[in-house]
């Protein structure tokens, strides 16, 4: 049942969704994050409720190289990989505005980085390892999890690629909530950092 607050929520969503719109012009909103941190189901929400097409990296690369993510991964390694997923993320950034979310490898690519830069708001969905690994062992297919120890994987790659992601301009906590709930808290971030540039922006002239 509907309390009042969900109510003055669901009326402001729309009005929101309008505000992140203008302002976005062609740039996209880029999901990233660890494989598990839920940036395809929260992207899919927000994509929803700011009104902008939805699209998923891995999908997009699966289907113009009619192969799996594992079974590119067997056949040319990680870095032919990264590189057709660089490729492939640019050229989707250039169709702007979306909402994308990206393979949980690709924003540590350095051009990568810089498209999403250019042509987007990153936003980082964090997540404890728990809960990463309560929701990756559901499924198979992560080459990168292959292995006796996924759990000791997983916190390598925490280690190695978390400093990276919080080079994001947003970080969101993605935890055992209610997606619309996750992605009404990025659309807010998204307006609060949107009005920071604005502001920004009319301070230099620019």
């Amino acid at each position: 049942m509907s309390t009042p607050e969900d109510i003055v929520v669901a009326t402001q969503i729309p009005e929101l969704a309008k505000s992140i719109r203008e302002r976005l012009g062609h740039r996209s909103i880029v999901l990233v994050g660890l494989m598990g941190a839920g940036k395809s189901t929260v992207g899919k929400k927000l994509a929803t409720m700011v009104e902008l097409p939805f699209f998923d990296a891995d999908h997009e690369i699966e289907k113009v190289s009619t192969m799996t993510i594992p079974e590119l991964f067997e056949a040319y390694g990680e870095a032919e990989f990264r590189d057709l997923e660089r490729r492939v993320i640019a050229r989707m950034l250039e169709d702007g505005p979306i909402v994308l979310a990206t393979g949980g490898g690709a924003y540590m690519n350095d051009q990568t980085r810089q498209a999403i830069a250019s042509e987007g708001i990153s936003l980082w969905l964090k997540a404890e390892l728990d809960v990463l690994m309560g929701r990756v062992v559901r499924k198979q297919n992560r080459p990168l999890l292959k292995n006796d120890n996924p759990r000791g994987v997983m916190e390598r790659l925490m280690s190695e690629r978390y400093p990276v992601y919080a080079l994001a301009d947003l970080t969101i906590n993605s935890r055992e909530e209610k997606k619309e709930i996750i992605a009404l808290e990025a659309m807010q971030a998204i307006a609060n950092h949107l009005d920071g540039i604005a502001m920004t922006n009319e301070e230099t002239g620019s």
